[in-house]
């Protein structure tokens, strides 16, 4: 049940973005659901390898390359996913951190443990 809420967090995540950013639209709420659960996917899967393979850039930029790598996956899945729309790459990287940022208050407020453990 509580894979099934974090998705739908993440749906509505997603669908906040583009009243903050105007360079990112979602058309409906069914492609914002598949967007998140491509997202997850992707983020769950292919995310991993990228890290491994850019570490050393992510060394050296003492962790912000991170941001290219999760706004690339936000570009990514911007391309597979029909109704899901992102302009340019720096738009995918705004639109990367402010899907995260909002995601996380979401499950912060969501997803409380009745015992006070995350």
């Amino acid at each position: 049940m509580r894979l099934v809420l974090t998705w739908l967090i993440n749906a509505v995540a997603l669908l906040a973005v583009p009243y903050l950013m105007h360079s990112v639209d979602v058309t409906s709420i069914g492609a914002a659901l598949v967007a998140a659960l491509v997202l997850g996917l992707v983020n769950t899967l292919i995310r991993p390898v990228l890290l491994l393979l850019t570490l050393p850039v992510t060394l050296v930029s003492l962790g912000l390359f991170i941001f290219i790598v999760n706004g690339f996956m936000f570009w990514l899945v911007a391309q597979w996913v029909d109704g899901f729309h992102v302009d340019s790459f720096l738009s995918a990287v705004g639109g990367a951190v402010l899907y995260s940022v909002i995601s996380w208050a979401l499950s912060t407020l969501l997803l409380k443990n009745p015992d006070g453990q995350s």
